[in-house]
C-alpha cells in the first residue's frame, strides 16, 4: 500500500470532508461561537477527517480573543464559500427535504 501525501487543495479532499467542512460552517452560524465549544464538537484526530483543519487552512474560521475567552466565527471566505457551495448565507436553515 502505498501512503500519498495529504494536500489541501479543494479538489482534492475527499467528499465526505468537504460536506462536513460546509457543516461546520453552517454549524457556527452568522455569529461567534466559544472556541471551546467549537473544539469539543469539531476537532478530530483522525487523519481522514481533517475537518477543523481542513477550515482553518482554507481560512474558512476567525479566532476571536475577548476577556470573556476565545471565539471562533466564520470568516468572509468561509462565508462566500458556504453561498457558493450550498446557496445560503451562513446560519440559515436547511430547506426540508
Amino acid at each position: 500500500m502505498t501512503d500519498l501525501p495529504f494536500r489541501h487543495a479543494e479538489t482534492d479532499l475527499p467528499d465526505a470532508v468537504e460536506s462536513l467542512v460546509l457543516d461546520l460552517l453552517e454549524w457556527i452560524g452568522p455569529d461567534a461561537r466559544p472556541y471551546i465549544e467549537v473544539i469539543e464538537a469539531w476537532r478530530t484526530s483522525c487523519p481522514r477527517l481533517p475537518v477543523w483543519e481542513e477550515a482553518n487552512a482554507r481560512g474558512y474560521l476567525t479566532r476571536i480573543h475577548s476577556p470573556g475567552g476565545a471565539e471562533v466565527k466564520v470568516s468572509e471566505a468561509g462565508a462566500a464559500y458556504l453561498r457558493t457551495s450550498r446557496g445560503r448565507p451562513t446560519g440559515s436553515p436547511q430547506a426540508a427535504a
